[in-house]
């Protein structure tokens, strides 16, 4: 079936595949490129990810453990105090990191076909100005950093897919 654009929806699921045999590798360059960047992002290690759950279900978000890679703080924040974290909801904002290393996506990531996890939808609609997507291109170092709300506002196509594991 072809799309608006006249590509074929297989062919845009197919080019998402292959990006996935590498994925781990580009999601780690990605995030030390964001990491690198001096703009504030952090990998929360296993203690400071506990935390944040911790921190914000006290204050009734909800937030998935895989649903997010990294954090941006404004003011300092012990990450490893949920209730510091508590005090500061309204200073950090959690990311999840989507990277490529194609060379034919756009520095405005026009072009990039990616999946987005039923956990990192909800938790993204939870959260609300707390969650963003950051999009890295691990090729040219360049990153765009989108709400929810963005992010849908420049799909060109959503293709909802179930993944299955046996």
């Amino acid at each position: 079936m072809k799309n608006k654009r006249g590509v074929e929806e297989t062919e845009l699921l197919r080019e998402a595949a292959q990006e996935r045999p590498g994925g781990q590798q580009t999601a780690r360059k990605a995030a030390a490129i964001l990491v690198d960047s001096g703009q504030g992002f952090i990998l929360p290690t296993a203690a400071q990810r506990r935390a944040l759950l911790i921190a914000f279900a006290q204050a009734g978000f909800v937030i998935y453990g895989k649903a997010f890679d990294a954090v941006k703080i404004k003011v300092p924040i012990d990450l490893t105090d949920p209730e510091d974290i508590g005090r500061h909801l309204d200073d950090l904002v959690i990311y999840e990191i989507k990277s490529t290393g194609k060379s034919t996506v756009q520095p405005d990531f026009r072009r990039y076909f990616f999946s987005l996890s039923t956990a990192e939808l909800l938790v993204a609609q939870n959260l609300g100005k707390r969650f963003k997507f950051v999009f890295v291109n691990t090729l040219t170092r360049h990153h765009v950093e989108l709400s929810l709300p963005e992010v849908f506002a420049r799909a060109r196509g959503i293709y909802p897919t179930w993944s299955i594991q046996f």
